[in-house]
C-alpha cells in the first residue's frame, strides 16, 4: 500500500506565517537601525501597512517581534533527541552540523546582519529576559522528552547550558573580530569535550 502524503499547510496559514515573517523582518531592521527601545510598536505597524490593534494580534508582546526570529529553536532539542539513536549522540552530532553549515545558533556565523541581531538580542535588557524564559521552555521541553521527573530536568539544564556556553562563546570571539574559520576548529574541539564531558556525567543519556 502506497503512503499517502500529509497535506501541507492551507492557504489561510501560509498567509498567516508569511505576515508573522514579513512583520518580524520590518521590526527588526528598525530595532537594528535605531535600536529597540526608540522605536514604538505604532511605527512598527505604520511601517508594515497594519493597524496597531492587529499587530498585536500577531505578536501580543513588543519583544515577541524579535524573538520570532528563532522560534523555530525553541524545542528544538527536544526534536532532535526524538530522532536518536541516543539523546546525546543525536544532540552532539546536530551542534557539530550546525557548526559545519555556519547556523547563527551556533555562534559561529560573522555574517553581519546575523552579528547585529545577536548584538540587539544580547543587548538589550527586556529581550534578554525574553530569551531567558524561552530558554525554560526548551529546557522543559527536552527533559519531557528524557523521561520527565528530576533526573531528566537535571539532564536537561546541563545540556541546555552546555549548548549555550559553547555559542556564547563562538559569538563572542567572532564579534571581537575574529574569523569564522580563525574559530572552527576551536569551536569543534570545544563542542566534542563539551559533550565528552556530557557523556561522563550523564551515562545512561551516551
Amino acid at each position: 500500500m502506497s503512503e499517502t502524503a500529509s497535506p501541507g499547510p492551507g492557504l489561510r496559514e501560509r498567509k498567516k506565517q508569511r505576515m508573522y515573517q514579513e512583520v518580524s523582518e520590518i521590526a527588526v531592521r528598525l530595532f537594528l537601525e535605531r535600536g529597540f527601545d526608540a522605536v514604538s510598536v505604532a511605527e512598527v505597524a505604520a511601517a508594515a501597512g497594519i493597524s496597531k490593534p492587529t499587530l498585536f494580534r500577531y505578536f501580543p508582546a513588543k519583544e515577541d517581534l524579535v524573538l520570532h526570529r528563532i522560534a523555530d529553536h525553541e524545542g528544538e532539542a527536544a526534536r532532535v533527541v526524538a530522532g536518536g539513536p541516543t539523546p546525546l549522540a543525536a544532540l552532539r552530532r546536530h551542534f557539530l552540523d550546525g557548526l559545519e553549515r555556519g547556523d547563527p545558533v551556533t555562534g559561529l556565523n560573522d555574517h553581519p546582519h546575523v552579528l547585529a541581531f545577536h548584538s540587539l538580542l544580547y543587548g538589550t535588557p527586556s529581550l534578554v529576559a525574553r530569551v531567558y524564559a524561552y530558554q525554560q521552555r526548551s529546557e522543559a521541553a527536552l527533559a519531557e522528552v528524557l523521561g520527565g521527573g528530576l533526573e531528566a530536568r537535571l539532564a536537561a539544564g546541563q545540556i541546555v547550558a552546555v549548548q549555550r556556553i559553547l555559542a556564547m562563546e563562538n559569538w563572542r570571539r567572532i564579534a571581537d573580530g575574529e574569523r569564522v574559520e580563525d574559530v572552527r576548529a576551536d569551536a569543534l574541539a570545544a563542542a566534542e569535550r563539551a559533550f565528552g564531558v556530557l557523556a561522563a556525567g550523564l551515562p545512561h543519556l551516551a
